[in-house]
């Protein structure tokens, strides 16, 4: 794993290294050579037009594929020397719902926290923090049915929190949300970043969910094109902000070139 140099001079080692990663479809190559890491305390954007491989690449992190060359580790374990162990930090954030809709809230909690061995007294504890950072904690005893979209997606980022990952991985985790429900949550994932020390690697087509000191990652056609805190890449394209950065390096011509 490369390593950055922190603001007091010393060494960050990577909470996700993703190094010399190809895939193929058949004959038809998904992603070529990427390579970018993913640091605690910072959020790291992932942008690319439609088909540019981050599907692919999400899946590769959390093993629903298999990556024929090059390595991925998380917190510094490999999945090709130690399995799904290598998941134990990482909590993710899927674009489509996951959650039973026929359980409460508390009950979806439950049952994830006994998946990852919590006992009850620590899962109730560490679930009533979760919830009261995202404003949940009175709708703990509700259904999930019952709730709204911005409701149910946050009750899925406590869920991800439980276990405190390391590494935090959201696909699209405000797709289709209000603009104050989905700021609020743009909000407090950078605040958790910096606060609780988590690395978040977070793919948006939304430009405005991305700050200017996070790290960025631009994807197309499944090579990187761009990559560095995101002020950086604005600069080095000349754009006047991201979005015109983001369509220079594609060649694209509108927002909707961006891959949801």
């Amino acid at each position: 794993m490369q390593k950055e140099t922190a603001k007091d001079g010393g060494a960050r080692t990577p909470v996700l290294s993703v190094k010399d990663v190809s895939y193929w479809y058949g004959a038809k190559q998904a992603l070529d050579d990427v390579s970018f890491d993913v640091y605690s305390g910072k959020v790291t954007a992932l942008l690319g037009p439609n088909g540019a491989g981050k599907t692919t690449l999400f899946s590769l992190i959390t093993r629903l594929f298999d990556a024929p060359t090059g390595r991925i580790e998380i917190d510094g374990r490999s999945a090709a020397d130690w399995g799904f162990k290598a998941l134990g930090p990482l909590g993710v954030v899927f674009q489509q719902p996951t959650l039973d809709l026929d359980l409460t809230v508390k009950q979806n909690l439950r049952y994830f926290a006994s998946l990852r061995g919590l006992k009850r007294k620590e899962a109730d504890e560490r679930m009533d923090r979760a919830l009261t950072a995202l404003d949940m904690k009175e709708r703990i005893g509700e259904r999930v049915r019952s709730l709204n979209g911005g409701h149910r997606r946050r009750v899925e980022i406590a869920r991800a929190l439980l276990h405190s990952p390391k590494l935090l991985l959201l696909d699209e985790p405000t797709i289709g949300l209000d603009d104050p429900t989905r700021a609020a949550i743009v909000r407090h994932i950078h605040e958790l970043a910096r606060t609780d020390n988590i690395g978040v690697l977070w793919a948006t087509h939304l430009f405005d969910e991305i700050e200017a000191d996070d790290d960025l990652v631009v994807l197309s056609k499944g090579r990187i094109v761009a990559r560095g805190e995101a002020k950086a890449v604005v600069a080095d394209t000349g754009a006047k902000d991201l979005g015109e950065a983001f369509r220079r390096l594609i060649g694209g011509d509108a927002e909707e070139d961006v891959a949801i």
